[in-house]
Parts: C-alpha cells; structure tokens; sequence
C-alpha cells in the first residue's frame, strides 16, 4: 500500500508621553504606544527570517483565536524571489508579492486542495488567507519582529527565526535522498549504541527524471533537520545540504534541512 504526500506550492514601538505646557494644570496624560513604520522594507531582512505567527488581534484588541489552531506549529511565512509561502496552515498556500515604501501587497494566493478532517484547521487556511492577500501595512521589521496590519484593522505579529541560508551563509545544494523505512544500529564517535537512518542518494535531470540506477543504504551519521522519521515508511526528500563553517571537533561538516516530502510509501 503506498501513501503518496501532495507537493506543496512552492506561499516598532516609541513611547510618547504628553506633558502639560506652563501656566496649564498640571493634568497628568497618559503615555501612548504606536508603532514606526520603517521607510522602506528591507526586502533581504524579510526574507532572511521564518516569521512565525507569535500574536494577532482585531480591530477591537482582541485576540483572533482562529489564527491560532496548531499550537505547537504557528503559522508561518515565508519570503523569497518575489513570492510568499505560507506553512502550517491545512494547506500550503502562495502567492507573488510586492514592496511599495512601508506597503506589502500581496496578490491573490492559490493553493494545495487536500482535505483536513479537522474542520478548525481546515477554516485556517481562510482565515489566514484573507488577512494576508490585499494591502498590509508593516508597522514594523527588524531581525526579530514582523507586525502586519491588514486593511481591516487586524494586527499581525509575527517571530523571526532565521533560514537555513542565514544560519549557514549560503544557498546550499539541493540533494535528493531515499530514506529507507527502518533505521539500523550505529556508533560513530560519541554516538554509542545508536540507531542510525539508511539513506542513498537519488539522481534526477532537469525533466525531473530518474538518472542511472541508485546505490545501496549507508549509514546516515547525523540529522535532518525538519524530518521526523518514522518506522515502516520509506521516503524520498528533497534537502539543502550546508557546509558547516567551524564545525566542533565531533561534529559533521555538513548540515542536511529537509525541503520536501517528494514521495512517501509503507514498506512492504
């Protein structure tokens, strides 16, 4: 029986305080907190970050719970050549968008068609989708913070964590790896009695077909970050391999980060 997973489409604060002029009662007035725009947006600091949505609130304060069903994977965009991503939603959505001074427009999104039993996460993805495409407004950008407000008065604030690219300082390699669908016992250095992924490489042109025939499992000594591996099931993946600038003593010179589930099957 095989089990095949849909390809996904590649989707700031000053404090005012008012003080009374002279000859006026002293009547104390409240501070004020509003956000500053920048200038212009830094297009390589949007897309140096996974933004993770970290808050989200209406016109009225309060807090948009339908944004917020996978609490343990917020939703998350994604920003790169002219196109935003956006993940942990029932499906992947994406869309082109565009820099204008403190504006983000981002045009209408298409997306994957799977079906989600759950139907909280399945409205996700028009809740999500309907305050991201149009005019946002970015209150604010720096390393660590994105906040979007949508045209309708919702406020998003969004978590910087940064891309592969970033942490690395480069592209990386686009790899393709078959990880076979049981892990075996290794030791490697500090690693005693581990178990460790069977994984060998596959071969594609640019018309997406397999070149020449592939090898046999090695040992796979490390991790791939992003991938959970689980026992009986084979997949493909598409990864970016890194090079590791100053790896530790004990530690690989290659870093792997999963970028896609090409195909997933139970082994027979």
């Amino acid at each position: 029986m095989k089990r095949i997973l849909l390809l996904a489409l590649p989707i700031a604060l000053l404090a005012a305080c008012n003080a009374p002029d002279k000859g006026e009662a002293a009547t104390a007035t409240p501070a004020t907190t509003e956000t500053t725009a920048p200038a212009a947006i830094d297009a390589g600091l949007l897309a140096a970050n996974h933004w993770q949505l970290d808050d989200a609130s209406d016109g009225s304060g309060a807090r948009i719970d339908a944004l917020f069903v996978r609490a343990d994977k917020p939703v998350t965009l994604d920003f790169g050549d002219g196109r935003l991503s956006v993940a942990n939603t029932c499906n992947r959505m994406g869309g082109s968008y565009g820099l204008s001074g403190d504006t983000l427009t981002v045009a209408p999104m298409a997306s994957t068609m799977m079906a989600c039993a759950d139907d909280a996460l399945m409205a996700l993805d028009q809740a999500a989708g309907s305050r991201l495409e149009g005019t946002l407004k970015v209150q604010q950008l720096d390393a660590t913070t994105l906040v979007l407000a949508t045209a309708g008065g919702d406020v998003l604030r969004f978590r910087g964590e940064p891309t592969a690219e970033t942490r690395y300082g480069g592209e990386g390699e686009t790899v393709f790896l078959d990880v076979d669908a049981q892990t075996k016992p290794c030791s490697h250095g500090v690693m005693k009695d581990a178990q460790c992924l069977q994984v060998r490489e596959v071969h594609y042109d640019g018309n997406g077909l397999e070149q020449g025939e592939r090898g046999a499992y090695e040992n796979f000594y490390g991790s791939i970050e992003g991938y959970d591996h689980e026992p009986g099931v084979r997949n493909v993946l598409r990864v970016k391999r890194y090079t590791v600038k100053n790896p530790p003593a004990d530690g690989s010179s290659l870093a792997y980060v999963l970028d896609m589930v090409v195909s997933s099957e139970m082994a027979k």
